[in-house]
This record gives structure tokens, sequence and C-alpha cells, in this order.
């Protein structure tokens, strides 16, 4: 006979009433923005609250696209994303995983000047960054935009705790059979760590794609600016290269703009989120 004491309670009327709320808050900016982008510009200022669906145009779309390179800045936002993402989720791991498993003279000192790394203010490093890229002649280059950072403290640490819960029995048992160490790293580790690896691929993607100070100071080129560095300079190019250009055109250019930009994060959590949820739990409960 099961254990009543033991069985979760079911969430009340109330619970679920407390839920829907939380999620109408969370989820009624995100339809305003999107609903509002559709607006003529005159009823986003004149009736911000209400749509009417006969009344949607693409105008605000239409006038975005050609005022703003938006196309452009989406296409190096996605390389940005790809290299420098696959770059933290190869290099990462493998770090982690020697600061987990491996035993050798100054783990621990090298392990903790890198966690100091961490309380560092971005704005501290942006200098040394800009002076070292300037030494290379990677100014306005792919190059500044995805190796500063790609191998990062937090994505170490992350991959470190993750991979320290792995039975060192496993290892053994692929050291006794004859296998490498890469191949025991490929074979059995980066199967059990799958949910943190997914984990912190969303993190990086969302970090990546929402960067702004870095790619602002290390790119001036428009040829080479991610997407949200051509958002910040919207107003000003809307104004800039429209005559009579008002406050409410600004504001539907800058609401289609936003929307555009805001769909491939949501979808990326939609598609990801249950990976996501396991990884940021994996480590809070020991077998």
């Amino acid at each position: 006979m099961k254990d009543k004491s033991l069985s979760q309670p079911r969430p009340g009327p109330l619970q679920y009433a407390v839920l829907a709320g939380l999620a109408l808050m969370f989820v009624y900016p995100i339809w305003w923005a999107i609903s509002s982008s559709f607006k003529p510009p005159n009823d986003i200022v004149r009736a911000p609250l209400s749509f009417s669906p006969g009344s949607a145009t693409l105008d605000n779309y239409r006038a975005m696209f050609h005022d703003v390179p938006v196309g452009t800045g989406f296409l190096n936002t996605v390389l940005v994303v790809a290299v420098k993402g696959a770059m933290t989720m190869c290099f990462c791991p493998l770090a982690g995983y020697a600061f987990a498993k491996y035993r050798f003279v100054g783990k621990n000192l090298l392990f903790g000047v890198l966690m100091l790394t961490l309380m560092l203010p971005t704005l501290v490093l942006i200098i040394p960054l800009l002076l070292e890229m300037s030494q290379l002649g990677w100014v306005n280059t792919y190059q500044a935009l995805i190796l500063p950072g790609s191998i990062d403290a937090f994505s170490i640490f992350w991959m470190r705790q993750t991979i320290a819960a792995v039975p060192d029995e496993l290892l053994a048992a692929g050291r006794i059979d004859g296998a490498s160490e890469l191949r025991i790293f490929t074979s059995i580790v980066v199967p059990v760590i799958r949910p943190g690896l997914a984990a912190l691929g969303v993190l990086t993607a969302m970090n990546v794609y929402n960067d702004f100070v870095w790619p602002v100071v290390a790119v001036n080129d428009e040829s080479h600016q991610t997407l949200q560095v051509v958002l910040a300079t919207l107003a000003q190019n809307v104004t800039g290269n429209r005559i009579g250009a008002d406050f409410s055109t600004v504001w539907g250019e800058l609401l289609a703009a936003g929307s555009i930009a805001m769909l491939p994060v949501l979808l990326l959590f939609v598609l990801l989120q249950r990976h996501f949820i396991n990884g940021i739990l994996a480590g809070s409960v020991k077998g």
C-alpha cells in the first residue's frame, strides 16, 4: 500500500490562481510588444493598451528593414553565437574535466585564480581587451567578437561541478578496458553530463546573443555589428534617415525590431526548456 505521507500534495485552486497570475504578468509584456508592433504608429501612442486586428499593418516592419540593417546584424549575431558557442561547448568541458578528475601540481591554486576572475566586473576588462585587440589588428573583425570570453571562468566552473558528480569507478572501468583519456571523456563522461551540457548551451547562447557592451566597443563597422548594437542605434538611424520622423514612428520601428530580436531567444528556451531545467537541477540531488 502506498504511503500517503510520501505522496506529493496536489496544488489547490489558490495555487493555480497564483501561478496563472504570475504567468500572465510575464507573458503580457511580450504579447503587448508583439501586438503593438503591428499597430499604426499613431495608435501606439494614442491607445497603447488596445489592439484591433482590423487595423493590423506591416508598415512598421517594412520601415524598420528599410531604415536599419537588421538583416546584417542578425546574420552577424548568428555567426558569433554559433562559433563562440561551439568553442565554449568544446573547450570548457575539457577544462572542467581536468579540474574535476585529474590531480596535478598547482591545481587548487590555478582553480582559485580562475574563480577570482569571476569577481572582476566586465567593464574593468574592456580597456585591456580593446588594447589587446588593437595590438593584434583585430578591431572591427569577427575575431574580436568571437575569441574574447569564448572560454570563460563560469563555464569551466559549471562543467567542473557537473563532472565532479560522475563516479570515478566509471572512469576506472574505462581505463581497465584500455580506453584512451579522450575516449573516456567522449564515451563515458559526455553522455552522463548531457543535461549539464544542454543547460550550458542555453545559457551561453543567450549570453552571447544578448551581449552588447563588448560588441559596441570592439566593432564600429556597420558590416560587423551584431543585432544588439543595431537595435541600440535604431532610434538614431530612424530619425537620421527619415525627414519628419516623429516619436510614434520611432516607437513603431523599435517594437518591430524588438519583436524580431525576441523570437529566437523564446524559441530556444521553449525547445530546450526540459534539458535546461534538468541541467539546472542535475547537481541539486545526490544519488
